[in-house]
């Protein structure tokens, strides 16, 4: 570790707290109808949608409502993305040619790009069409992120309200979350992109003549574009398959803060948003802190794990001065790889600018721990916010039960209901990783996919999961995830990741809009100070330990330990 990583890493940092502030009021202004400097723009267009649609602008929804069309919108896109991908060689913008995608992989990429996950069992520069690429997946990249932040909006409304019935409108919300922040956002940022080196054309591909005199083809395409929406929505993916650790995904240092920067800015502004919307800006700081300390503990981890090295490599003489460069890119370096991993599992972005497969096993257990909390650490676009809430809610119920009285959070009493609902959606992680690890491990269709055996098999299986039910999308690569197998069991792991979640998440909120809101008394527990950050802190580390621990412990603890003593599964 060096001074330099670490100000590179603490610029960074500093780039986002700076302007996530300032955007988290412009979240509130743009998610609650307010007028913003795009209204005179953007207005025209949204009620145009609105009547298009026949949406009813003024009319909110129960939390029922609200939920069912969430769902039928998202069964809306997984049928048009199916059908798109499965038909893209009759389709015009197909320079490549490309064939129709097979079916199980068409079921697994649907369902991966409609909830947000992003996860790739195809390499895209040699298999999408330019149309698939931009009409089904840049599109899905817009759309999943606006339905986050809707959802989002829907419990943070739960918590402003009192005895309401209703918590917002989902077809306005996505709108308004698309309309009036992902699209200007996503304009300048793909321009950035463009200014510094990342291709924006419809062209097929260039042929190319190395310096040693050979041919090669170099695909191309509209790569700039989908990049900025998929690092600003915390989509992940790409159009290339090495993703951002691809040149002309990530060309510099500099295009490398800038999609930093474009992933974790959303995520936290949509905190600070969530202290407006209740009138308390301590309560949506507090949050941000906890996502900081996590945030910052899985960077600096990573980042000295990557530094200190691989022992194996300096026995057959790999000069350990760099760190373990194995797997990373020159121009980033291991602080700002380090910084990339940590942000991107993080949050739900999964894009990656190394091989995660190549860490050494404690800075390969960073971000599969982080996907493990389920990414909140600030959390995808809205999902982040979300998941924070639900472990918040349970930290406040164990205050209550240590000082003996009915816990509340935000003048709203957390009773019975509320935690089974808290704890439907918490145990949807845990049962489908581990789940659908262990049968992935029993069976002779899952172990063939593997690239390696032992502990780092164990890794590659579980990260499988772990990204794909967290909406995430990266890879531990090493394991051949476009079989028939894993891309159904991972297709439905990412659809439980997000909408047996949510459904759970919605019906909370619609239990916390309908009660009253009592006033805060001498033995109400503050939810504002860093007394609750230790307790938040202390159940998420308590409670995902006890879950994974054991999986953990068999996987890269153990690898680290045969790393140590120079020996290898």
């Amino acid at each position: 570790m060096s001074i330099v990583g670490v100000i590179q890493i603490a610029v960074t940092l500093l780039l986002v707290f700076a302007t996530a502030a300032p955007l988290g009021g412009y979240v509130f202004r743009v998610m609650e109808g307010e007028r913003t400097l795009l209204s005179a723009i953007g207005r025209p267009v949204e009620r145009a949608f609105y009547r298009l649609a026949g949406v009813e602008e003024g009319r909110e929804q129960s939390w029922v409502a609200y939920a069912m069309s969430m769902l039928a919108f998202g069964v809306a896109g997984f049928l048009s993305l199916y059908v798109l991908q499965r038909l893209q060689n009759v389709l015009p913008l197909n320079p490549q040619g490309f064939d129709g995608v097979a079916p199980d992989l068409a079921f697994n990429t649907s369902l991966s790009f409609i909830t947000n996950t992003n996860w790739q069992n195809y390499s895209g520069e040699t298999t999408m069409s330019h149309l698939t690429q931009m009409l089904g997946l840049t599109v899905h990249n817009f759309l999943s992120a606006a339905t986050g932040l809707a959802t989002a909006f829907a419990l943070i409304r739960a918590f402003s309200r009192a005895e309401s019935k209703t918590l917002g409108n989902f077809w306005v919300d996505m709108t308004r979350a698309t309309l009036y922040l992902l699209l200007p956002m996503a304009a300048p940022v793909s321009l950035a992109l463009v200014a510094l080196g990342v291709p924006q054309t419809l062209q097929g591909a260039l042929d190319a003549s190395t310096l040693e005199g050979a041919k090669q083809i170099i695909s191309i395409g509209p790569v700039a574009s989908q990049e900025a929406i998929k690092q600003l929505g915390t989509n992940g993916g790409g159009f290339f398959n090495a993703n951002s650790a691809h040149p002309f995904e990530n060309p510099s240092a500099w295009s490398n803060i800038l999609e930093i920067w474009a992933l974790l800015v959303i995520p936290f502004a949509t905190v600070f948003a969530f202290g407006r919307a209740v009138l308390d800006q301590r309560q949506g700081r507090a949050i941000a802190i906890a996502m900081s300390i996590v945030l910052a503990a899985g960077v600096f981890a990573a980042y000295w794990a990557e530094a200190a090295g691989n022992p194996l490599l300096t026995e057959i003489g790999v000069d350990p001065a760099p760190g373990n460069m194995e797997g990373k890119e020159m121009r980033f370096g291991v602080a700002m790889t380090a910084l990339f991993a940590a942000a991107t599992t993080g949050t739900s972005t999964g894009a990656v600018n190394a091989m995660h497969d190549s860490f050494t096993p404690i800075g390969g257990l960073v971000p599969l721990f982080n996907m493990l909390l389920g990414c909140i650490s600030p959390g995808g676009v809205g999902a982040g916010l979300y998941g924070s809430l639900i472990l918040v809610v349970i930290a406040v119920f164990v205050a209550g039960l240590m000082v003996g009285r009915t816990p509340e959070y935000l003048g709203k009493k957390i009773e019975a209901r509320e935690m089974k609902l808290a704890m439907l959606a918490i145990l949807v992680y845990p049962l489908t990783v581990l789940g659908f690890s262990a049968a992935s491990l029993m069976l002779k269709t899952g172990l063939d996919s593997l690239g390696n055996a032992g502990p780092h098999g164990l890794s590659e299986i579980i990260y499988a999961f772990a990204s794909t039910t967290a909406n995430n999308g990266s890879a531990f690569a090493g394991l051949n995830g476009n079989t028939q197998w894993f891309n159904a069991t991972l297709g439905v792991a990412m659809f439980l990741g997000r909408f047996a979640y949510v459904v759970p998440v919605l019906a909370l909120a619609g239990s916390f809009a309908g009660k009253k809101k009592i006033s805060a008394s001498s033995g109400t527990f503050p939810t504002h100070g860093l007394l609750f950050v230790g307790l938040l802190l202390g159940v998420i580390v308590v409670l995902y330990l006890l879950q994974y621990f054991p999986a953990l412990a068999l996987g890269p603890v153990v690898e680290h330990f045969l790393m140590q003593a120079g020996k290898t599964f």
